[in-house]
Parts: structure tokens; C-alpha cells; sequence
């Protein structure tokens, strides 16, 4: 049987970033540690690219950048996707100034 793995708030957890947390201890450890806002951010940040390429790249950085003690991506503006409260002014201004209805 799968032990379970935290997804985030509005988003579940990929496939691809499971079988990279289950594939290193270390990275989970991290991810566990996380909270699931934090998590949210990460899974967010992951599946926000287009190309294939550039979300297994991010898929490889997430497992990197949490064996270094990140808690968060590095300049990202946010996830856009929570329902739980409005878009800040930045995340606005960053995304085009549109708004989640």
C-alpha cells in the first residue's frame, strides 16, 4: 500500500511530483515539513509552465531547492488559484491586473 502524500490547498498533488517525493526521503521529509500553503505555492508553481521541458525542470528544482531548506518557490507571485481570498495588489499587477471571480 501507497503511503500518503500532502498535497496543497487548491491543489492536489501531481503524479510526477509524487513519484519524485517518493523517490527521495529527503525532499519528502522537506515536503511534509511544509505547510499545505506552502505545498499549494510549490504544486502551483510546478504545473504553471506549458512546455513539458520547463515543468520537469521545475519538478527537478522543487526536489533540489528542498533539500536546501526552501520554503517556498523564489519570486513567485503566488498561486492565483485559492478561492479562500482575493488576489493581491501585486499578484494583480503581475498576472495582467485581472481578477479571480
Amino acid at each position: 500500500m501507497a503511503t500518503k502524500i500532502l498535497g496543497g490547498v487548491a491543489h492536489a498533488l501531481p503524479a510526477d511530483m509524487r513519484a519524485m517525493l517518493a523517490a527521495d526521503p529527503r525532499a519528502r521529509a522537506a515536503w511534509e515539513s511544509l505547510t499545505p500553503l506552502a505545498r499549494n505555492e510549490w504544486i502551483c508553481w510546478t504545473i504553471a509552465p506549458k512546455k513539458a521541458e520547463t515543468r520537469a525542470e521545475h519538478v527537478r528544482r522543487v526536489r533540489t531547492e528542498l533539500k536546501e531548506g526552501m520554503r517556498r518557490p523564489c519570486c513567485w507571485a503566488g498561486c492565483i488559484h485559492r478561492k479562500d481570498k482575493p488576489m493581491s495588489p501585486s499578484q494583480r499587477f503581475v498576472f495582467g491586473k485581472r481578477s479571480l471571480k
